[in-house]
């Protein structure tokens, strides 16, 4: 295999390790017994489809990234893409940025981090969802790093259901301008645990537990009061947008989103509290189990 793969140009490279190979498609055989007892529509590799949520692989905190170590087989080997990525491409290759976690391949065990549960919310605070995806182990280790790197003053870790429905803080509690978040209340609620997590300095974190995740942030950002726009439409029509991402938009500058057009109720809501929507069709993409935020992965930040 390894033969193989070394004989093909970089396209067709990039289109296995990313879209997968049958044995049908392998020119080579042997007197193996692996191939014997594989149908010829098994795949030696296999695709990747999730690799477009490009939020959750690699996520850029402050002045450096992290190179996640993720929660579910079937995406693991995602973060070999893009530590080749950040070590070879032109665009990154001998730049100096600084690396959190996993610059090197190894078994980080339970300490997993996705990009979806990172906000990065100012004022050098950062705000994390412990969901099903990522542990406490995994925010622990990057506050840590965090810190020892001096690129944060300040983690808040929440709680979250372990449910797919919300297997990413960003899929039910988004970043829209300054002082606004998405929330969506039926699982943002006022009993979810939190914690602060804070650099005392010489590489040692004090851990707070937090009364209230909401005032945690408005006291991280320095802000009298946060303003909460709750996702659109009866009880109903709110579980239906945020099962469709209504809640996980892309902001681009301070109350500029992006967002599925088809989540009207919630978009006609943004629009009425002073935050403007630029709509895109997503009515395949969002099968996916992602929107607009899960599909970037923004690399540089102006500050607030």
């Amino acid at each position: 295999m390894r033969h193989y793969l070394g004989t093909l140009s970089d396209d067709e490279l990039a289109h296995i390790l990313l879209g997968g190979l049958s044995y049908i498609d392998f020119p080579h055989h042997s007197a193996s017994m692996m191939q014997a007892m594989h149908e010829r529509t098994d795949f030696i590799i296999d695709p990747l489809p999730n690799h477009l949520f490009t939020r959750d692989t690699s996520c850029w905190v402050y002045g450096g990234v992290s190179l996640n170590p993720m929660a579910m087989p079937a995406r693991q080997r995602e973060t070999n893409h893009l530590r080749a990525i950040y070590r070879w491409h032109p665009l990154f290759a001998g730049q100096d940025f600084i690396t959190y976690l996993g610059a090197e391949q190894r078994d980080y065990d339970n300490a997993m981090v996705e990009g979806g549960d990172v906000l990065v919310i100012g004022n050098g605070a950062v705000l994390v969802g412990m969901s099903e995806r990522t542990t406490p182990q995994g925010v622990e280790a990057l506050a840590r790093s965090l810190f020892a790197h001096g690129q944060a003053k300040e983690v808040i870790a929440i709680n979250l259901p372990k449910h797919r429905s919300c297997m990413h803080l960003d899929t039910v509690m988004t970043h829209m301008d300054i002082d606004t978040f998405s929330v969506y209340p039926q699982v943002m609620r006022k009993d979810l645990q939190s914690w602060r997590l804070i650099n005392k300095g010489n590489g040692d974190v004090e851990v707070k537990e937090a009364d209230y995740f909401l005032n945690a942030i408005e006291k991280a950002l320095e802000l009298p009061q946060l303003n909460i726009i709750t996702t659109g439409g009866d009880s109903f029509e709110a579980e239906r947008e945020q099962w469709n991402d209504a809640n996980n938009v892309l902001t681009v500058r301070p109350g500029v989103v992006i967002g599925y057009e088809g989540n009207v109720y919630t978009n006609e809501k943004y629009d009425k509290a002073g935050i403007t929507v630029l709509p895109i069709p997503g009515d395949q993409l969002g099968r996916g189990r992602g929107g607009a935020r899960c599909m970037s992965c923004p690399i540089e930040r102006e500050g607030l």
